[in-house]
């Protein structure tokens, strides 16, 4: 028996154990589940609108001509979204563990709300930038929670498609700004910018009508000794509604025990972050991967695309629209597509065939632009604009979806929302430091800044080669296996010798109960 009725065996591998395969839309249950998880992904919508919305932007003339921003002041109205994003992230897991993943998204979305209506409403420099701020706050809250409890809530089968699928929709939000832009640029007033302001709320504002019917995380619920409602989520979501069924059964066991031992263990401080050398592989990698988000030349496009453009004889700021638009249908379209190729394609092979992707083309790209520049060569400048296409292909391999994707399930539960706190940290570091600097290296030095990253990308390669561990066709609970070995605090039937010891002596003490799983593995590779 498998989730929501009885379903042939297949070869679909977890954990090194059989389940029967689920198909999603074949289940009332999930497919329930999953129109509800639709909205909580927009969160990354929500920020993908604002990087777009601000390439859009300025390349308006009104807008220029309003506010009047120098390059340095153009790279603290993009960096001062990441200072909010900075400042909320001590507050970020705090409030996701203790008042759970949905008020916590409540609760950000509420103050991005406030930030959207001041930008909107601007009438001076200084208005805007702080605007930005709340933005950057609000969502960082958001954010932070959001990708905890879509990972926390899916069913395992189905786990690492919908988890990278949360941050493809960055693009969904781009293309809605990017055109929206497009369509108002002509417009001879303020309206030209306050429409696209205005318009940064609606994906917030689906988020905000349908959270209520978002189930709470099992997992949260577990953690704090409300097991039956945990164990009536599971069975409503994974199995229509029967609390006997045997994936339930073992989910529930391998959460709740898994849970257990972490409490056991758990320091409660950020230290525990470093405090075991699995712990310290996995931060090592959210770090790197952070800063690899940001750091591969992709904010370049993200937010200085008129820049970029102009610098290559491309001027005309419907041309620049029109490019920003295209391309951010293009990159929907393959993050979307390679999110499902997260299983059968494995994580490693991504990272690492995305990044050498992005290294080749990005030389191919500073070559390009050398000639645009120097020589005025048109056709140079359209092989700078070809270049951008092939390189965000190559970006989108990996790196738009398994970020939240990958590091949000190498995380243990009690861990998982501060690891991910440091992770959105390092994010808006490399951001910040990107939209302040590239406005005036750009300026400066022209396409010889690009060289930079050709270097920084082999150095993004190393690490990735290194350090990336695959976790494909594995149980949330389990991927600790592949970092702690042996000494792996899992529960469940995946349990390691050392585990059942410590789950022993808990059962003695009376601070947990021992439930065995009556699930079967009759097939074991």
């Amino acid at each position: 028996m498998g989730a929501g009725g009885a379903i042939a065996p297949t070869s679909n591998v977890l954990g090194g154990q059989s389940f029967p395969l689920v198909t999603w839309y074949k289940d009332p249950g999930l497919r329930k589940l999953y129109a509800l998880l639709a909205t909580v992904i927009l969160v990354s919508a929500t920020n993908g609108f604002d990087g777009s919305m601000m390439n859009g932007l300025q390349t308006v003339v009104n807008w220029k001509e309003y506010f009047e921003p120098s390059p340095a002041m153009r790279g603290l109205l993009n960096a001062i979204m990441s200072v909010g994003s900075m400042c909320a992230i001590p507050i970020s897991p705090w409030l996701a563990d203790w008042r759970g993943r949905r008020v916590a998204i409540i609760i950000g979305v509420l103050i991005m709300f406030v930030g959207v209506a001041l930008q909107t409403a601007s009438v001076a420099l200084g208005m805007f930038i702080f605007s930005r701020f709340l933005i950057g706050f609000g969502i960082s809250l958001a954010h932070g929670a959001a990708p905890l409890l879509v990972t926390e809530l899916a069913h395992m089968q189905h786990r690492a498609r919908i988890t990278s699928l949360y941050n493809t929709t960055w693009y969904l939000g781009s293309i809605i700004a990017a055109w929206t832009t497009y369509g108002t640029f002509r417009i001879d007033n303020t309206w030209s910018w306050r429409i696209p302001s205005i318009l940064q709320a609606a994906p917030a504002a689906v988020m905000l009508t349908c959270i209520w019917a978002v189930p709470e995380s099992p997992r949260w619920l577990i953690s704090r000794d409300r097991h039956d409602e945990a164990l009536e989520i599971l069975a409503r979501c994974h199995a229509n509604g029967d609390r006997n069924d045997e994936l339930v059964k073992f989910e529930f066991t391998e959460i709740k025990e898994t849970i257990a031992l972490e409490s056991e263990f758990a320091k409660r401080g950020i230290s525990e972050l470093w405090s075991t050398k699995g712990n310290r592989h996995r931060m090592t990698i959210c770090i790197c991967a952070g800063l690899f988000s940001q750091l591969s030349g992709n904010s370049l496009v993200s937010y200085y695309i008129g820049d970029i453009l102009e610098q290559v004889g491309i001027e005309d700021s419907e041309t620049q629209n029109l490019i920003n638009g295209i391309l951010m249908i293009w990159n929907m379209i393959v993050a979307g597509s390679m999110a499902f190729a997260v299983d059968k394609a494995g994580r490693r092979p991504l990272f690492l065939g995305s990044t050498f992707g992005m290294m080749i083309t990005f030389v191919a790209w500073t070559i390009a632009s050398k000639f645009a520049v120097e020589q005025k060569s048109s056709a140079a400048g359209s092989a700078v604009v070809a270049m951008i296409f092939i390189y965000y292909t190559c970006y989108n391999m990996a790196w738009s979806g398994l970020l939240i994707g990958y590091t949000v399930e190498i995380l243990p539960y009690e861990i998982r929302a501060r690891g991910m706190a440091v992770m959105f940290l390092f994010v808006n570091l490399a951001l910040f430091f990107n939209n302040y600097v590239n406005p005036v290296a750009l300026t400066a030095i022209s396409w010889k800044y690009y060289i930079a990253y050709c270097c920084w990308l082999a150095v993004e390669l190393t690490v990735v080669y290194f350090l990336f561990v695959e976790t494909r066709y594995t149980p949330l609970e389990e991927i600790a296996k592949y970092f702690d070995g042996e000494e792996a605090r899992v529960g469940g039937d995946a349990a390691p010798e050392y585990a059942r010891q410590v789950l022993g002596a808990l059962e003695e003490k009376g601070a947990v109960e021992r439930v065995t799983s009556s699930y079967s593995h009759p097939e074991k590779v």
